[in-house]
């Protein structure tokens, strides 16, 4: 049995010494961490609170947006939300990187968007930040995953626990892990 050794190995202390993150981000993110509890423990109806709040820490939020006092937002000020926008409860935004939803799209209980990652084919393992976008009138379903630099199209909807690495074409459904396309996404008029 033939086995390749590897001749470099992971470097911790590389990676750990590593500048991730600028002067201004670090301190920001100490206040949002000092906020956060008066984000979460908020009255689950004051979805004008939590507005408010996002948008003092740079957020870019639509009117009529509700996000769920246990939704876990990494980063106000890398996320940019559309109108009419609902981002379900113990949804995670784990947004390293930019995060822009769009109007009137729906992210689900536990649904976690992923927009940071690390170059693995490096030693130093060096932090990646990758942008995520989810397009108008998309649904992103109960505990799916969107990794990092995926776009999802405008009224696609992706399945309950996919996992979405590569872009979702528009008006498209997808599932599994993973995820695939499953068929065209068709609205009825309501009778």
């Amino acid at each position: 049995m033939c086995h390749t050794t590897i001749s470099t190995r992971i470097n911790v202390a590389a990676n750990r010494a590593a500048k991730k993150y600028s002067g201004r981000e670090l301190v920001a993110r100490i206040f949002w961490r000092l906020a956060k509890p008066f984000f979460r423990f908020s009255p689950r109806p004051c979805y004008f609170w939590r507005r408010w709040l996002l948008r003092r820490f740079g957020s870019q939020i639509g009117g009529h947006v509700h996000i769920h006092n246990t939704a876990n937002i990494q980063y106000p000020w890398l996320l940019e939300v559309g109108e009419f926008t609902a981002i379900g409860e113990h949804a995670i935004i784990y947004n390293l990187g930019p995060i822009k939803i769009g109007q009137r799209a729906t992210i689900s209980q536990y649904a976690y968007l992923c927009a940071g990652s690390h170059d693995y084919t490096r030693a130093e393992m060096p932090l990646e930040r990758e942008p995520i976008e989810v397009g108008n009138d998309a649904w992103i379903c109960a505990q799916a995953f969107v990794g990092p630099g995926v776009v999802v199209g405008e009224g696609a909807v992706v399945g309950a626990r996919a996992a979405v690495f590569n872009d979702v074409s528009p008006w498209s459904i997808v599932g599994g892990n993973p995820a695939k396309s499953i068929k065209k996404r068709e609205l009825r008029q309501s009778s």
